[in-house]
């Protein structure tokens, strides 16, 4: 994964082949595999690269369907499927080494005027400096360094707020799996909506699975298989991906394998985005 954002930008500018086909390059990582929020950030740009200028992306879907190589690019194939008076609707098909990897629809909205209502943010959140680096949190669980993981993760400052496991902060009797961070591009952005959209969705797939394991006392990467299967998003308003956004996390169930969870971002107080993921995770037998 990029360790700057500079390197996170870098990674999506994607070079166009020809009209409608972009190749996307890799990052310098030790993950066996593409993490999906590179592939979904990727799929969205190029998305963006086909829609007309004055429309933004307000939703999006994905289905991962082969783990991505990091040793590769990808090759991004765009169809455009509908340009309306005011709606335009792409289909992305994501191809590494001939095989078929992610699919991606995405829907672009003229801006207009319209009602207005929103979720309230949660009361009684601290802020971000008083809460630790994920990376701290992550080495305390896993035995691996904070270094180690800041290493993965260095395009993004993410700051773990609580979760809902036994004697954790955000535990009520209601609500088993919960979970909430805020995180942030580490690094200034330019003043491009496309691009801040695509930041936040690759970092809507970093902490989002994860809250459905917490009220089982595991951990991805350890003692979970975990995989992403599908990722939806939508967008309602206008924000900036290096400001804080509270990432405000529920996972309403886990069985037979697989955990969904959903997400609401914030930022200034106010809704700016929802996200939905359903996922592999398949305990790993004991040795």
């Amino acid at each position: 994964m990029p360790q700057s954002i500079e390197e996170l930008t870098d990674l999506l500018e994607l070079e166009e082949i020809e009209v409608g086909l972009f190749r996307g390059r890799q990052p310098d990582t030790k993950l066996q595999r593409a993490f999906g929020g590179q592939v979904l950030a990727q799929a969205l740009t190029a998305a963006v690269r086909t829609a007309p200028a004055d429309r933004y992306a307000h939703s999006l879907h994905g289905y991962f369907l082969l783990p991505g190589r990091t040793d590769t690019p990808m090759v991004y194939d765009v169809e455009a499927v509908r340009d309306g008076g005011s709606f335009s609707s792409r289909r992305v098909v994501a191809r590494q080494g001939g095989q078929v990897i992610f699919y991606l629809s995405a829907s672009f909205h003229r801006q207009e005027q319209g009602f207005e209502h929103a979720d309230p943010v949660p009361p009684d959140v601290p802020g971000p400096a008083e809460c630790p680096r994920l990376s701290e949190v992550m080495a305390r669980l896993s035995g691996r360094s904070a270094d180690f993981w800041d290493h993965e993760w260095g395009a993004l400052d993410v700051r773990y707020v609580g979760d809902s496991r036994p004697g954790g902060s955000l535990e009520d009797g209601v609500r088993p799996a919960q979970a909430r961070v805020w995180v942030r591009a580490d690094g200034d952005l330019p003043d491009s909506l496309p691009l801040h959209q695509a930041v936040l969705a690759y970092a809507s797939d970093l902490t989002l699975l994860s809250a459905s394991t917490v009220p089982h006392g595991v951990m991805i990467g350890l003692n979970v298989q975990a995989a992403s299967i599908d990722h939806a998003m939508w967008f309602h308003r206008p924000f900036r991906a290096d400001r804080w956004l509270l990432y405000d996390q529920v996972s309403p169930s886990a069985s037979s394998g697989l955990g969904l969870s959903t997400g609401r971002l914030f930022q200034d107080g106010t809704l700016v985005a929802n996200v939905a993921q359903e996922g592999l995770i398949r305990p790993l037998k004991q040795q």
